[in-house]
Protein backbone atom coordinates (compact mmCIF):
# COMPACT_ATOMS: atom_id res chain seq x y z
CA UNK A 1 0.00 0.00 0.00
CA UNK A 2 2.90 2.27 0.12
CA UNK A 3 2.39 2.99 -3.52
CA UNK A 4 -1.07 4.35 -2.40
CA UNK A 5 0.64 6.97 -0.26
CA UNK A 6 3.70 7.65 -3.31
CA UNK A 7 0.57 8.52 -5.81
CA UNK A 8 -1.48 9.93 -3.38
CA UNK A 9 1.28 12.59 -2.52
CA UNK A 10 2.20 12.90 -6.39
CA UNK A 11 -1.24 13.77 -6.40
CA UNK A 12 -1.04 16.72 -4.57
CA UNK A 13 2.54 18.29 -5.72
CA UNK A 14 1.20 17.64 -9.66
CA UNK A 15 -0.24 20.28 -11.46
CA UNK A 16 -2.44 20.50 -14.59
CA UNK A 17 -2.60 17.21 -16.95
CA UNK A 18 -0.49 15.40 -14.59
CA UNK A 19 -2.43 15.65 -11.89
CA UNK A 20 -5.48 14.94 -13.95
CA UNK A 21 -3.82 12.08 -15.16
CA UNK A 22 -3.25 10.85 -11.44
CA UNK A 23 -6.95 11.74 -10.44
CA UNK A 24 -7.66 9.54 -12.97
CA UNK A 25 -5.82 6.34 -12.51
CA UNK A 26 -5.95 6.22 -8.36
CA UNK A 27 -8.70 8.30 -7.40
CA UNK A 28 -12.33 7.25 -7.40
CA UNK A 29 -14.18 9.82 -9.67
CA UNK A 30 -17.00 10.08 -6.46
CA UNK A 31 -14.12 10.15 -3.31
CA UNK A 32 -14.59 12.14 -0.81
CA UNK A 33 -12.17 14.03 1.36
CA UNK A 34 -12.69 15.71 4.92
CA UNK A 35 -9.90 17.62 6.86
CA UNK A 36 -10.41 20.64 9.06
CA UNK A 37 -10.96 23.24 6.29
CA UNK A 38 -12.35 21.05 3.55
CA UNK A 39 -14.91 18.65 3.29
CA UNK A 40 -15.14 18.32 -0.62
CA UNK A 41 -16.58 14.90 -2.89
CA UNK A 42 -15.82 14.35 -6.57
CA UNK A 43 -12.08 14.35 -8.02
CA UNK A 44 -12.62 17.30 -9.80
CA UNK A 45 -13.41 18.96 -6.47
CA UNK A 46 -10.46 17.88 -5.04
CA UNK A 47 -8.52 18.89 -7.62
CA UNK A 48 -10.05 22.31 -7.23
CA UNK A 49 -9.02 22.07 -3.79
CA UNK A 50 -5.25 21.25 -4.28
CA UNK A 51 -5.38 24.40 -6.55
CA UNK A 52 -6.26 26.51 -3.62
CA UNK A 53 -3.88 24.70 -1.37
CA UNK A 54 -1.01 25.11 -4.03
CA UNK A 55 -1.88 28.85 -4.13
CA UNK A 56 -1.59 29.41 -0.73
CA UNK A 57 1.83 27.42 -0.49
CA UNK A 58 3.48 28.23 -3.72
CA UNK A 59 6.78 26.30 -4.05
CA UNK A 60 5.70 23.99 -1.07
CA UNK A 61 5.79 20.10 -1.59
CA UNK A 62 3.94 17.17 -0.12
CA UNK A 63 6.14 14.65 1.50
CA UNK A 64 5.46 11.55 3.50
CA UNK A 65 6.60 11.58 7.06
CA UNK A 66 5.96 8.30 8.38
CA UNK A 67 5.63 4.52 7.32
CA UNK A 68 1.90 4.32 6.27
CA UNK A 69 -0.19 1.60 8.77
CA UNK A 70 -2.51 -0.45 6.79
CA UNK A 71 -5.65 -2.84 7.03
CA UNK A 72 -7.77 -4.19 4.82
CA UNK A 73 -8.19 -1.50 2.47
CA UNK A 74 -7.38 1.49 4.86
CA UNK A 75 -4.25 3.48 5.49
CA UNK A 76 -3.08 6.03 7.56
CA UNK A 77 0.36 7.99 7.32
CA UNK A 78 1.87 11.19 8.47
CA UNK A 79 2.64 13.95 6.02
CA UNK A 80 4.37 17.07 5.87
CA UNK A 81 3.75 20.42 3.63
CA UNK A 82 6.79 22.59 3.16
CA UNK A 83 10.16 23.70 0.99
CA UNK A 84 11.81 21.37 -0.57
CA UNK A 85 14.34 19.69 1.75
CA UNK A 86 13.38 22.01 4.60
CA UNK A 87 11.43 21.37 7.69
CA UNK A 88 7.49 21.12 7.34
CA UNK A 89 5.31 24.29 7.89
CA UNK A 90 2.64 22.04 8.11
CA UNK A 91 1.98 18.36 9.21
CA UNK A 92 -0.64 16.47 9.06
CA UNK A 93 -1.96 12.45 8.97
CA UNK A 94 -4.36 11.46 6.70
CA UNK A 95 -7.11 8.15 6.87
CA UNK A 96 -7.24 6.44 3.40
CA UNK A 97 -10.21 4.15 2.42
CA UNK A 98 -9.71 2.53 -1.17
CA UNK A 99 -12.39 1.35 -3.33
CA UNK A 100 -12.32 -2.30 -4.65
CA UNK A 101 -10.64 -1.19 -7.56
CA UNK A 102 -7.59 0.00 -5.39
CA UNK A 103 -8.39 3.98 -6.04
CA UNK A 104 -8.92 6.27 -3.07
CA UNK A 105 -12.26 6.66 -1.86
CA UNK A 106 -12.55 8.43 1.10
CA UNK A 107 -9.87 10.79 2.73
CA UNK A 108 -9.66 11.96 6.64
CA UNK A 109 -7.36 14.55 6.90
CA UNK A 110 -6.25 15.99 10.24
CA UNK A 111 -3.84 18.61 10.81
CA UNK A 112 -1.12 18.92 13.54
CA UNK A 113 0.96 21.42 13.52
CA UNK A 114 -0.32 24.79 11.30
CA UNK A 115 1.41 27.84 11.42
CA UNK A 116 0.05 30.75 13.04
Amino acid sequence: MSDIVEQYLATWNAEGAQREALLAEHWSPQVTYVDPLADVTGAAAVGAMIDAVQAQFPDYVFSQASEADAHHRQLRFTWGLGPQGEEPVVVGFDVVVLDEDGRIQDVRGFLDVVPG
